[in-house]
């Protein structure tokens, strides 16, 4: 490590070295508190996070790296500021090295075990997220939604083409700290949360939450229409979908209006045109769909609009 001014070179192999750090060492090191979580550690403070080894992964913004990007991003320092905080500064002791990751089979695929009321999703989704109770009812009898048993976490749950359920998304409930979100190990992309109904048209939504919302502000004979989240912005659930039902002609990409949700409806959109649907972009006046309705709630919101047709 060489300073020259106020710029530090770093070697190959000291680059390698903090990149390669044991990420549960280094915290618990540094006094975090960390929850095991199947092979991984949860961080107490923020439950979305996850490490193991050098690797991190950030369940709420799905972004993840390195030991480097980690202290960065947790620390907000500065490339320079966090390699020399995992090489230990101008001692030079530096944190343990990540031993190599083991290359274990994919944990079956186990649905979290439920609580025996649903109180707190009910309260949740009603009163911090303005759904309506018929919606909720609705997915609750079907049992792709209840309350896990655990930590009262929401699960959003998908069943495969034979009604076996295949994939399980939690959402935290608590008011308090970052929300929680996380797919439970095992978990099928493509069979996601969803709803079949007997019309040609698709609404496709990142979240869960958001696909509850839409159908809140837009309640009229829904049940005929067909609903996937992604719990993401991968297409795998989308597709899946358009398989499993040919009827479907008509497909409106509904994700977040951000960033990563308009880039994630223009690669859908051209997906979907070169296998000849008839697709449109959909976007929330706000950010997503239930800022729209925690708008509508209070105020008049933004109308949403048809931003992008194709034949």
């Amino acid at each position: 490590m060489i300073t020259t001014g106020t710029f530090i070179y770093f070697s190959d192999e000291q680059k390698l070295r903090a990149s390669s750090v044991d990420l549960p060492d280094f915290l618990r090191c540094r006094g975090e508190k960390l929850i095991r979580s199947g092979r991984e550690y949860r961080l107490d403070s923020d439950h979305s996070i996850t490490v193991r080894g050098a690797e991190w992964f950030d369940h709420s913004s799905r972004k993840g790296g390195h030991a480097v990007s980690f202290v960065q991003r947790f620390y907000n320092l500065s490339y320079q500021d966090a390699m020399s905080m995992l090489l230990g500064g101008e001692q030079g002791a530096g944190y343990p090295l990540a031993k190599p990751q083991k290359e274990e089979p994919p944990k079956p695929f186990e649905m979290p075990p439920e609580h025996t009321d649903m109180r707190r999703v009910y309260a949740y989704l009603m009163r911090q997220r303005n759904i309506d109770r018929e919606v909720i009812s609705y997915f609750a009898k079907t049992g792709t939604l209840y309350e896990d048993a655990e930590y009262h976490n929401a699960v959003f749950a998908g069943k495969d083409e034979h009604g076996v359920f295949r994939h399980a998304h939690k959402r935290s409930t608590g008011s308090a700290g970052k929300a929680f979100r996380i797919n439970v190990e095992g978990s099928l992309p493509q069979y996601s949360f969803h709803h079949i109904g007997t019309s040609d048209h698709l609404y496709v939504f990142e979240a869960p939450i958001d696909m509850l919302s839409f159908i809140t502000l837009y309640p009229e004979n829904w049940q005929a229409s067909s609903y996937v989240a992604l719990c993401g912005t991968g297409g795998q659930a989308m597709l899946w979908m358009l398989e499993q039902n040919p009827g479907i002609h008509h497909v409106a990409l509904c994700l977040d209006n951000d960033k990563a949700g308009q880039e994630a409806s223009k690669r859908l959109a051209t997906q979907l045109q070169e296998a000849g649907y008839n697709c449109g972009v959909l976007l929330p006046g706000n950010k997503d769909w239930n800022d729209d309705l925690c708008a509508e709630r209070e105020q008049a919101p933004p109308a949403p609009k048809l931003t992008m047709e194709m034949g």
